[in-house]
């Protein structure tokens, strides 16, 4: 019996091969149309996209060929080729406006965008295009089965930009060693505050604005140096009133207390 059925199955599998070959090679639209649909509901998406791209010129921009590019989409989509899925994702959405598949389509092609995203130390542009895609599509349909996820990658790529502002911010910090490069990494920082004030990153933000305010005072000359002194002692304060249990406040409390020293001899 088990021999019977791996004949059987074998069978079906070099028929299926045979008429796949074939519908590569004929000339017939309808017949490649009928077997990448085959493909496609068997999950063999990239057979059915090499069909699908070879009879996609002839059906562009015709109405009745909507269940055809909707599934080339999706085979692209399946297949993980997210630049050409997101295209021809947004292209269904315009060439079918009335289509029931719209609203998804247009979901999928942002989401193509999101899953191009690259980590945060990279280039970001993928993530820009990902958000202004996501948030069309949140204003275009606000009441779609799809919004929670939208929100949720909007969430995530904002989050991936503001770690991104908040690591370029840092870099400016960690490379500082002279007057002019400390007074960049605080308007670095000063610019990431401002930016972002709910960010998770605001305690070590104040933390290395502080740090920074106070090298810049200490490697200050003598007559800019009272006022530097007291500017870093404003930024403790910042800080610590944002979190005064930070993990950061035995570092700052001793460079507090060099900076009190420091400022006895102004009192003079």
């Amino acid at each position: 019996m088990n021999k019977i059925i791996s004949f059987i199955l074998i069978v079906i599998f070099l028929s299926s091969c045979s008429e796949y070959q074939k519908a590569l090679k004929s000339e017939d639209l309808s017949v490649k149309n009928k077997v990448a649909n085959a493909m496609y509901d068997k999950g063999k998406y990239n057979k059915a996209l090499r069909l699908y791209e070879q009879i996609a010129p002839a059906y562009r921009g015709k109405p009745n060929a909507e269940r055809l590019f909707y599934l080339y989409s999706k085979s692209y989509y399946n297949t993980k080729q997210y630049y050409l899925a997101g295209y021809q994702f947004e292209s269904f959405a315009s060439n079918y406006p009335k289509s029931e598949k719209r609203e998804e389509a247009a979901f999928l092609s942002a989401e193509c965008f999101y899953r191009l995203s690259p980590r945060y130390s990279l280039d970001q542009t993928d993530t820009d295009k990902a958000l202004n895609k996501l948030q069309a599509f949140i204003d275009t349909y606000p009441d779609s089965e799809y919004l929670p996820k939208a929100n949720e990658y909007v969430k995530e790529l904002r989050e991936k930009l503001e770690k991104k502002a908040f690591e370029i911010a840092k870099q400016y910090y960690t490379i500082s060693d002279h007057r002019l490069e400390y007074n960049a990494a605080l308007t670095a920082l000063d610019n990431f505050i401002s930016d972002y004030p709910g960010t998770p990153f605001k305690e070590e933000a104040l933390f290395l604005k502080f740090s920074t305010a106070y090298k810049l005072a200490m490697n200050s000359v003598q007559y800019k140096k009272e006022d530097r002194l007291i500017f870093a002692k404003n930024a403790y304060a910042t800080f610590t009133k944002f979190k005064s249990d930070s993990e950061f406040k035995n570092k700052a409390d001793a460079m507090l207390a060099t900076i009190n020293q420091e400022l006895q001899q102004f009192s003079k």
